[in-house]
């Protein structure tokens, strides 16, 4: 590669930039620290695209040798829907490494998003606030953590702009931006009662420490009074400051009179006159006028609980507040006559935590989110809701701010559940997928616009803050999307003459996916109420079935060609099924379950009645369960958190032999597979290690397979070139692959972005893998 392809700035022009990332081999081969410098300045769509591919696990590139990157890379790729680069990237040669021994035909892509544009990761603890602002003609974000540091990063190129902003002593709680002498500030307020104004043009404190309030800022807002800036802070004690940004001095005394913490405040104008209103834990809602320092009227009361989330719109003409409750209502205000718009605004089943204005169809609207998962726009000419709920989010909606994009005004809202969520306040749906990645609840949402594009920027307790392109325009091809939980098990079966792949998931739901497409086959089959644990397949009646064990103690079976559920589920566990294999016994297809409540249990799946007692010996739930023949006989392989592996005779109901021990750890997977002409377990565990042992003899055999470090959680096996192989997948974000006769492992590791839960062979040889809650299909090349 040219010494040119290896050098590359933030500098250069798009079209340079363009270029490069359109070569898979500059990707692969190139310095990570170079390629994301210039990962913010490309336009075109299959730049924008290769940019969200790199990104999708940017974490790891820094540390990984251009071996790994490039499998990575196509592995993204595909979780995009490109086929076509996979397989470019998959070409790529890497000096010193031998060609890709897989190639991803297919991936899922239920955890990425074209949308994410930067994700900022140098806060060491939670982002509790985000605004935005323009210092020297270039879009930047101002974060504040509780790790006591304030930040400041440009939107453009996704880099942090200058050193952290040091000085708070705790918590950064709250922040705001506005312009004073034409300088960009930023306020910020924190646990600890102070606030701090910050000159954004050279990251410098402006005079001295805001003090004055002696328990935590949670809230800051910014005004105009006697064209001077002003900043008005909320407190824990009770009362509300406003500062004179251009001198650092407190306006007045205090603005006291709320007899609780003061939880939200926001500004706006009056009869001309710039006022802050605020929301106590005392009930009341006030008004303040900034020029006086004086109450406007009485309290605005009514609430029956604490006032959370507090803003300033105006309807017909009229200056209001929307306000937000732990009474679970919104409640509007005319703040020229300090009553009550029309009746509080019901429908909420959880705390008001978020409020925020926007104009839709040329009405004044609110939306709030909930603590009842749910966001509700309300019409705020008539108090009236305006169409259903709109429900997604599964977690408290902590968040909500308002944009437009493409002309059409949509509320974009951060929920404990770890999403963020784009909704069309015209219509009531959702704009495309929700946007993933933060791995902790999202607390804080602003938007913004850079290049002419609307984005949104997110702070979460994951510590990072994101920024997501909010216009649907950045989407190349749809991602194939479908389990929104950690996707546990996976198995194979032919339906129509077609190889599918069968998938249970933590999102309680069994799915099925074309093999040789990647795409969903009919709708997810739905009946489960807890997560589902384990898949396996099998023929009855002519039809192939899969059998799902789940969290809410059922195995149901299901007819893949059809998609419905047969005969009533399988009940008898009386804890959560863990563990499902088939077999057949005196010509019966069964299906075997292990459950938590430390039994096994046999089910004829032609009548859908238990067979026999429940198989009992572990002392601890049953995590694993194959089946195979031993002598003759079917038997199934057990395993448990036990940490013993157990062989029953499926035809008596009894233990063969004594418990196989030498596991450390709960085991966690079990397979079969047949090595010197002998029946084998392969087992997987909680101690990091993969054994293997001869059921005839009940001996291990040889050394534990070691090299995976964290627990594995799956093991499959097949046959590579006449050889018996294991496949094993670990929350270390690995696979490997494994030589049954030698013990050696025999290709080079697989690397995932999450951890790896289930690993399946295809009958045609294709691996199967579930990582967090996607599936990935690579074949040998």
């Amino acid at each position: 590669m040219s010494d040119d392809l290896q050098s590359i700035g933030p500098g250069c022009e798009s079209a340079v930039v363009g270029g490069r990332l359109a070569d898979p081999g500059w990707l692969v081969n190139t310095d990570p620290v170079q390629v994301l410098e210039v990962l913010g300045s490309v336009v075109g769509r299959e730049e924008v695209l290769a940019a969200a591919v790199y990104r999708a696990s940017a974490r790891l590139h820094g540390n990984a040798d251009a071996g790994v990157r490039r499998q990575l890379l196509a592995l993204d790729a595909a979780r995009y829907g490109d086929h076509g680069l996979a397989a470019r990237i998959t070409a790529v040669p890497v000096e010193g490494e031998p060609a890709a021994r897989w190639g991803v035909d297919w991936a899922t892509g239920g955890m990425v998003t074209r949308q994410l544009r930067h994700t900022f990761t140098a806060h060491t603890s939670a982002v509790c606030a985000v605004a935005t602002a323009v210092v020297d003609g270039r879009p930047v974000i101002v974060s504040g953590s509780r790790d006591k540091t304030v930040r400041v990063w440009d939107l453009t190129t996704g880099q942090q702009v200058g050193e952290p902003l040091t000085g708070h002593t705790s918590n950064v709680c709250a922040v705001a931006t506005t312009v004073m002498d034409d300088r960009p500030i930023a306020v910020t307020g924190s646990w600890y009662g102070t606030a701090r104004v910050w000159d954004l043009a050279t990251s410098r404190p402006v005079d001295e420490l805001l003090t004055g309030h002696t328990n935590g800022v949670y809230a800051v807002a910014t005004a105009v009074v006697d064209d001077r800036p002003v900043a008005v802070t909320d407190s824990r004690h009770g009362t509300v400051g406003v500062w004179d940004l251009a001198t650092g001095r407190s306006v007045g005394e205090p603005l006291a009179g709320h007899t609780g913490s003061v939880l939200a405040v926001a500004t706006g104008m009056v009869d001309g006159r710039p006022v802050a209103v605020t929301g106590s834990e005392d009930e009341t809602v006030r008004v303040w006028d900034l020029a006086t320092g004086q109450q406007v009227g009485a309290p605005l009361t009514g609430h029956t609980g604490a006032v959370c989330a507090v803003a300033v719109a105006a309807a017909d003409g009229r200056p209001v507040a929307v306000t937000g409750s732990e009474d679970e209502t919104v409640r509007v205000w005319d703040l020229t006559t300090g009553q009550p718009i029309g009746e509080p605004l019901t429908g909420h089943t959880g705390a008001v935590c978020a409020v925020a204005v926007a104009a839709a169809d040329g009405r004044p609207v609110a939306v709030t989110g909930s603590e009842d998962e749910t966001v509700r726009v309300w019409d705020l000419t008539t108090g009236q809701p305006i169409g259903e709920p709109l429900t997604g989010h599964t977690g408290a909606v902590c968040a909500v701010a308002t944009a437009v994009v493409d002309g059409r005004p949509v509320a974009v809202t951060g929920s404990v559940d770890e999403t963020v969520r784009v909704w069309d306040l015209a219509t009531g749906q959702q704009v495309g997928e929700p946007l993933t990645g933060h791995t902790s609840g999202v607390s804080a949402v602003a938007t913004a616009v850079v290049d002419g594009r609307p984005v949104a920027v997110t702070g979460s307790r994951d510590r990072t803050v994101r920024v997501w392109g909010l216009a649907a325009g950045q989407q190349v091809g749809e991602p194939l999307t479908g389990h929104t939980g950690w996707a546990w098990a996976v198995a194979t079966a032919v339906v129509d003459d077609r190889p599918v792949a069968v998938t249970g998931s933590w999102d309680g739901t069994v799915r099925v996916w074309g093999l040789a497409t990647g795409r969903p086959a009919g709708e997810p089959l739905t009946g489960h109420t807890g997560w589902v644990w384990a898949v396996a397949t099998t023929v009855v009646g002519g039809r192939p079935v899969a059998v799902s064990g789940s969290v809410d103690e059922t195995a149901r079976v299901w007819d893949l060609a059809t998609g419905q559920q047969v005969g009533e589920p399988l009940t008898g566990h009386t804890s959560g099924v863990c563990a499902v294999a088939v077999a057949v016994v005196d010509g019966r297809p069964v299906a075997v379950t292990g459950s938590r409540d430390r039994t096994v249990r046999v089910w004829d799946l032609a009548t859908g009645q238990p067979i026999g007692e429940p198989l009992s010996g572990h002392t601890r739930g049953v995590t694993a369960v194959a089946t195979t023949v031993l002598d003759d006989r079917p038997v199934a392989v057990t395993g448990s958190v036990d940490e013993t592996v157990r062989v029953w005779d499926l035809a008596t109901g009894r233990q063969v032999g004594e418990p196989l021990t030498g596991h450390t750890g709960a085991v966690c997977a079990v397979a079969v597979a047949v090595v010197g002409g002998r029946p084998v377990a392969v087992t997987g565990s909680v101690d990091e290690t993969v054994r293997v042992w001869d059921l005839a003899t009940g001996q291990q055999v040889g050394e534990p397979l070691t090299g995976h470090t964290g627990r594995v959680w799956a093991v499959a096996t097949t046959v590579v070139g006449g050889r018996p192989v294991a496949v094993s997948g670990s929350v270390d974000e690995t696979v490997r692959i494994w030589d049954l006769t030698t013990g050696q492992q025999i290709t080079p590791l697989l690397f995932f972005p999450e951890p790896v839960l289930a690993v399946e062979v295809a009958p045609g040889g294709e691996l199967l893998v579930g990582f967090g809650w996607e599936l990935a299909c690579m074949s040998p090349r």
